[in-house]
């Protein structure tokens, strides 16, 4: 553990390094969004792409939450597929339908003409937004996380063309075409990594990878296809030296491997008992999650019951951070999130 980490002050840092906390800390994944209407009111003006690119909205939308609720952490206002724009492919959001890319790749010469690009050309706009919110959050005392999507589920939608239910042609491709596959991944682990990198450099003090697909594989397919691009990134991403959460969606049969993979940090999803997941692990590793998103559309009664039940399975251990197991949902109730963290703070507190 380094100097300036043994002189951490935010919870939020000293969970991540594993050092005591006075409460548990929280955060929300995509805690800035459409449950909120100051970000509604902005959405009525501007689309997200042009909320993204533009810095000084992309700060404003960061710190909403943090204006709104206690939580211990921000997280900059982004989205996980501007890198695949920077590489070549053309990205809009669909209302009604998310993510679409239109040229989406099918070909060895879809692969060959994927541009690696240095992150300060092709994505300027988050690095500008996370300069200016941390200069607001650090009045705040609060820590900012910069993020991307992993290789292989930027590798979804760039295959896919957009969502998938069964990722019918990104395994097809894995699986028949390994040298394209290698030379696909290659690709995009150069890009993740950098621009993880390259967000450290601008002032995001932890880093979040995203694999939301990843689950949608079988182990022995991850261990082949995926964890080797995954690593690379996240090495490229360490030379920052700053900590790195490693999230992901459906790992439960996979936990070991996730944790090879790296990252100081493992994130769950709720389809497995924290207390078991960390068994699992180690105790070499933090954790963070890992409540049902849904929980938080129920009456306060269950969804404290269900709270309770994550920080107890966490069992005071250093190393825990509260969050979902995903993204908030956007008809969750203001209300029930003001709640959620008031209640996670004061809950280890008064035990």
């Amino acid at each position: 553990m380094t100097h300036t980490q043994t002189q951490i002050k935010s919870r939020f840092l000293r969970a991540v390094n594993r050092l005591p906390v006075d409460t548990t800390p929280i955060w929300l994944m995509r805690q800035a969004g459409r449950y909120m209407a100051e970000y509604r009111a902005l959405r009525e003006k501007y689309t997200i792409l042009e909320m993204i690119k533009s810095p000084e909205l992309a700060c404003e939308v960061t710190l909403q939450p943090i204006k709104a609720f206690d939580l211990d952490a921000a997280i900059i206002f982004a989205d996980i597929l501007p890198p695949l724009e920077g590489m070549g492919l053309s990205l809009e959001f669909v209302k009604g339908e998310g993510p679409v890319l239109h040229n989406p790749l099918r070909t060895a010469e879809d692969v060959e003409r994927l541009r690696v690009l240095p992150p300060e050309e092709t994505l300027h706009f988050t690095l500008d937004a996370i300069r200016l919110a941390r200069t607001e959050l650090d009045m705040r005392g609060i820590p900012l996380i910069g993020f991307s999507g992993a290789p292989y589920t930027l590798a979804s939608y760039a295959i896919e063309g957009g969502g998938s239910r069964n990722h019918a042609r990104v395994k097809a491709l894995m699986m028949n075409e390994p040298q394209i596959w290698q030379r696909l991944m290659n690709k995009l682990s150069t890009v993740v990594g950098q621009y993880l990198k390259t967000q450290a450099a601008a002032g995001a003090q932890v880093l979040q990878l995203f694999d939301s697909w990843v689950g949608q594989l079988s182990p022995y397919d991850y261990q082949q296809y995926v964890l080797p691009y995954t690593q690379k990134a996240i090495a490229i991403a360490k030379q920052a030296d700053v900590p790195i959460i490693h999230f992901g969606t459906g790992t439960a049969g996979m936990l070991e491997l996730i944790k090879e993979a790296g990252g100081e940090v493992i994130g769950l999803d709720w389809r497995i008992p924290l207390g078991e997941a960390w068994r699992r692990l180690g105790d070499d590793v933090a954790i963070q999650g890992n409540l049902d998103p849904i929980t938080l559309l129920a009456d306060w009664d269950a969804l404290r019951q269900r709270a309770q039940y994550v920080l107890d399975e966490a069992a005071g251990k250093v190393g825990h951070i509260f969050n979902l197991g995903h993204g908030i949902l956007p008809q969750t109730p203001v209300d029930n999130v003001r709640r959620l963290v008031d209640f996670v703070h004061e809950y280890q507190a008064t035990k």
